[in-house]
C-alpha cells in the first residue's frame, strides 16, 4: 500500500479497560475493513504496508487481551478457523442456474430477437460482463455480517465453504452503510489470477506435486481445501455479480444493483457496461474478443444480461437457465499438433468412446494430451488416422475435440481406426443400437462400467462420500472387497487398513465419510443410481413430485411419462430401471445398510396459496422474511422478488417502497402481513 494519509497512535496507553478496549477495537475493525476496501476494491490505497500492519497487530493484540471481544466479522478471523472434517451441505435459497450459450453472432441475434418477440414493443437495454472463468459462490449477509459462503454444486444444494472464503482480502466480512439489508445473499466468481495461477503450478512442479489444469480448477480445489490455511496460502480473488435474495433493497435494473453492491464494499468487474442497443452489444463483444488476451485473469466469454428487473421477470426462466440473460463464448483458441493413437474407453453405461492421443500441446492455456472424437461416425466424417497432424481446440474453453484434419501433411504411414467389435475392458461384444451413434458393450459385469458406476455413486453431486475417489475403488475391486454400491457400506475397518497407502487412521476417516453419506436426500439418492437420462435436475423434478422412493418404484411409464419436464425417453429408462430385479435388490441393500434418502417437504395443492406468485416487500413484524417466504412455499405457492404480470399476490410490510407502486399500476392485489398470516393459518 502507498500512503496518502497518516493514522493516529492508538489511543490507549497502559491496561485498558474492557469498555475502552470495546471501543478501540471497533474503531480498528472500521479502520482495517475500509483499507481493505480501498486496496482490494478500489485499487487505491491510502496506507503504507507498515502502517496498515500495525492497525492488525494492535487489533490482535487487543483481541488476544481480550478474547471474548472477538467477533466472527473481525478482519483478524479471515484465517482463524481449524481444519475441516467436511462440507455442510448449504440449501440455495433461490437456485444458482447455468447460462444458455450463444457460440456466434447468429445465435446471440436469434437470442435478442426471443427477448424482443416476448417482451413486445418495451424498450430493451442490456448490461454486458466479462464472464469470468473461475468457481461460482453465493455470499450470505445478515444484519450487514457475512454469514456464510456456498460453492454452486448442483444448482440447488452446494458445500459451505465459508471459512476459506474469508481468507480472501477483497469479500468484505461486513457491508457499508448506516442500514444494511436484515437479509442479503450475493452469487459471485472466485478466480486465481493468471499469474498467482503459474506460481502455484511452478511450487507444485518443484515438489512433485500434480500440477493445476487451469486457473478455474485451481480456484474451485482452493475453496475446497479442508483446512483454511491452505486456501489463504493462494491469492485468490473474487467479483460479485448479481443478486439472489435479499431483505431491503429498493432497485429497479441491474445496473442499480451493480452500483448499490459496489457502494456496499462488493468487488465488481470493471469492464461492465450498459448498453442501450443491440449494436453496442455486438460492439462490446467484439472487442473482448480481441482484448481478453490482455487482462490478467482468464475470462471465455461475454454474459449479456436484460437490464430491467421487471423485464427479467416477464421473461422468467426454464428449468435450467434464465431467459433474460445468456453468455456469449469466445471462439476457442486452435493449435496443431499429431495423432499418436486411437484408444477406447468404456464408460459406466457401457458407451464406447474413442479418444485420440496427442502430442502434447498448449491450448487455451493448458497442456493437451488427449481430445474426444465423439463415436464412430464423427471419426469416419472427419477421416481421423493414427499419425494425422489435427487442429484441436477446447470446445467452450473446457473439452478438448478435433477440429479437422490436416491432409495436405499426410505422409502415406497414417492408419485407419475401427471401432472395436469386443468390449477392450471384458471382451464382451458391443452393440449399437439402430438409430445410435454410441456403441455399447453389453455385459453389466463389466469392469469398466463397475468402476465407472461406483465413481457415479461416490461422486460429489451423488452421495457425496469425497474421501472415496477411483484409486481406492480401484483397489477394493481388484482386492474383490465390492462389487455394487452397497457393498461399500459394509466395509470394514481392517479392509481398508489393508490396502496400499491406507494405515488405520485413513481407513477410519474413510469409513466415517461413508456413514455421513448414509442421509442424504432423495434427489441426490436417485442420481446416484445412475439411471440413464436422469441427472441432477431430473432428479429433484422426480423428488418433488412422487415424494417417496416406494413411490417412485411403484409408478407405471404413463405415471413417470405425464410428470411435467420427464416425457417419454426419461419415463421408459426409470421404469425399464425399476423393473429388473437386480436393480430392486440393489436399492433394498442399500436401505438395509442404512442409507436414508429423505423425501421433500411436500407443497400444498390446494388452498388459497397453492400455484401463486408472491412477492414481499417492505419490513416484516411477526416474522422474519425468509420465515415469510417458507410458509408459502410451504402452501404451495412461488417466491418471486420481481413484481411482474405474473405476480398473483404482493404481501407488503412497512416501507414497502417501489414494489408497492407497481403492483398497484399492474393491478396485483396487496395484502397487509395480518391478511397474509390470516390467509395460511398463522395468525395469533
Amino acid at each position: 500500500m502507498s500512503k496518502a494519509q497518516s493514522t493516529k497512535k492508538s489511543p490507549l496507553r497502559g491496561t485498558p479497560t474492557k469498555s475502552a478496549a470495546r471501543k478501540r477495537i471497533e474503531q480498528l475493525r472500521r479502520l482495517i475493513e475500509h483499507h481493505n476496501y480501498q486496496y482490494y476494491v478500489l485499487d487505491s490505497p491510502e496506507l503504507s504496508d507498515a502502517e496498515y500492519d500495525r492497525l492488525v497487530r494492535e487489533l490482535r493484540e487487543l483481541e488476544a487481551r481480550f478474547p471474548d471481544l472477538v467477533t466472527p466479522d473481525s478482519p483478524t478471523q479471515r484465517v482463524g478457523a481449524p481444519p475441516l472434517e467436511t462440507f455442510a451441505p448449504v440449501r440455495h435459497r433461490q437456485p444458482m442456474l447455468s447460462l444458455a450459450n450463444a457460440f456466434d453472432e447468429d445465435e446471440l441475434l436469434a437470442w435478442v430477437r426471443r427477448v424482443q418477440s416476448a417482451l413486445g414493443d418495451q424498450r430493451v437495454e442490456y448490461v454486458c460482463e466479462l464472464k469470468i472463468d473461475g468457481a461460482a459462490v453465493s455470499l450470505t449477509y445478515e444484519g450487514g455480517a457475512f454469514v456464510r459462503g456456498a460453492t454452486r454444486g448442483d444448482g440447488f444444494q452446494g458445500e459451505d465453504v465459508t471459512a476459506n472464503l474469508k481468507t480472501i482480502k477483497s469479500l468484505p466480512l461486513r457491508l457499508r452503510g448506516a442500514r444494511p439489508p436484515a437479509f442479503l445473499e450475493v452469487r459471485g466468481e472466485v478466480y486465481l489470477p493468471a499469474s498467482a495461477f503459474e506460481a502455484i503450478n511452478r511450487e507444485r512442479a518443484a515438489s512433485g506435486e500434480p500440477l493445476f489444469a487451469n486457473p478455474r480448477n485451481a480456484a474451485a480445489g482452493s475453496l475446497r481445501q479442508l483446512d483454511p490455511k491452505v486456501t489463504a496460502a493462494r491469492p485468490l480473488d473474487l467479483f460479485i455479480y448479481g443478486v439472489g435474495a435479499a431483505d431491503g433493497i429498493d432497485v429497479r435494473t441491474h445496473d442499480e444493483t451493480l452500483a448499490w453492491l459496489k457502494s456496499t464494499s462488493f468487488p465488481s468487474n470493471p469492464h461492465t457496461t450498459l448498453c442501450r442497443t443491440v449494436d453496442e452489444v455486438m460492439t462490446y463483444v467484439r472487442e473482448w474478443t480481441v482484448r481478453r488476451t490482455d487482462l490478467p485473469y482468464e475470462t471465455d466469454g461475454v454474459v449479456i444480461k436484460i437490464n430491467s428487473l421487471v423485464q427479467q421477470a416477464e421473461l422468467g426462466a426454464t428449468s435450467q437457465a434464465p431467459r433474460w440473460a445468456i453468455a456469449s463464448k469466445f471462439p476457442a483458441e486452435q493449435a496443431v499438433t499429431r495423432v499418436t493413437d486411437i484408444l477406447v474407453y468404456v464408460g459406466r453405461t457401457g458407451a464406447l468412446t474413442p479418444v485420440a492421443e496427442l502430442e502434447p500441446v498448449r491450448v487455451s492455456g493448458v497442456t493437451v494430451t488427449s481430445a474426444t472424437l465423439h463415436n464412430e461416425d464423427e471419426i469416419r466424417r472427419k477421416d481421423v488416422r493414427i499419425g494425422d497432424w489435427v487442429v484441436v481446440q477446447r470446445a467452450g474453453e473446457v473439452i478438448p475435440e478435433v477440429v479437422r484434419v490436416l491432409t495436405d501433411r499426410r505422409t502415406g504411414q497414417e492408419r485407419t481406426f475401427s471401432m472395436p467389435t469386443a468390449c477392450p475392458s471384458c471382451g464382451s461384444a458391443t452393440y449399437r443400437p439402430e438409430g445410435e451413434a454410441v456403441a455399447r458393450c453389453t455385459n453389466l459385469a463389466c469392469p469398466a462400467q463397475v468402476l465407472g458406476r461406483l465413481i457415479h455413486f461416490c461422486s460429489r453431486d451423488a452421495m457425496n462420500i469425497d474421501r472415496v475417489g477411483p484409486k481406492l475403488l480401484e483397489q477394493l475391486l481388484q482386492r474383490k472387497l465390492i462389487a455394487d454400491p452397497a457393498d461399500v457400506y459394509r466395509l470394514a475397518l481392517e479392509q481398508l487398513a489393508a490396502l496400499d497407502r491406507m494405515g488405520d487412521t485413513s481407513a477410519y476417516n474413510v469409513l466415517e465419510s461413508i456413514a455421513a453419506s448414509k442421509r442424504t436426500t432423495l434427489p441426490r439418492f436417485l442420481y446416484a443410481l445412475g439411471i440413464r437420462h436422469v441427472g441432477a435436475h431430473v432428479g429433484e423434478v422426480l423428488a418433488g413430485h412422487f415424494g417417496t422412493l416406494d413411490r417412485l418404484m411403484q409408478a407405471s411409464f404413463e405415471d413417470v411419462r405425464d410428470v411435467p419436464g420427464v416425457g417419454p425417453t426419461i419415463a421408459e429408462s426409470i421404469t425399464q430401471f425399476t423393473a429388473q430385479p437386480e436393480n430392486r435388490r440393489l436399492i433394498e441393500r442399500l436401505l438395509e445398510a442404512g442409507v436414508r434418502p429423505s423425501a421433500p417437504a411436500p407443497a400444498r395443492s390446494s388452498g388459497p396459496l397453492a400455484g401463486k406468485q408472491i412477492v414481499f416487500t417492505g419490513t416484516l413484524s411477526k416474522f422474519p422474511r425468509s420465515r415469510a417466504e417458507a410458509l408459502a412455499r410451504d402452501h404451495g405457492a412461488m417466491i418471486s422478488s420481481i413484481v411482474s404480470k405474473k405476480t398473483d399476490l404482493l404481501v407488503a410490510g412497512g416501507d414497502p417502497g417501489s414494489k408497492l407502486l407497481r403492483a398497484q399500476k399492474l393491478g396485483v392485489r396487496v395484502l397487509t402481513e395480518r391478511e397474509f398470516a390470516k390467509m395460511i393459518g398463522a395468525e395469533t
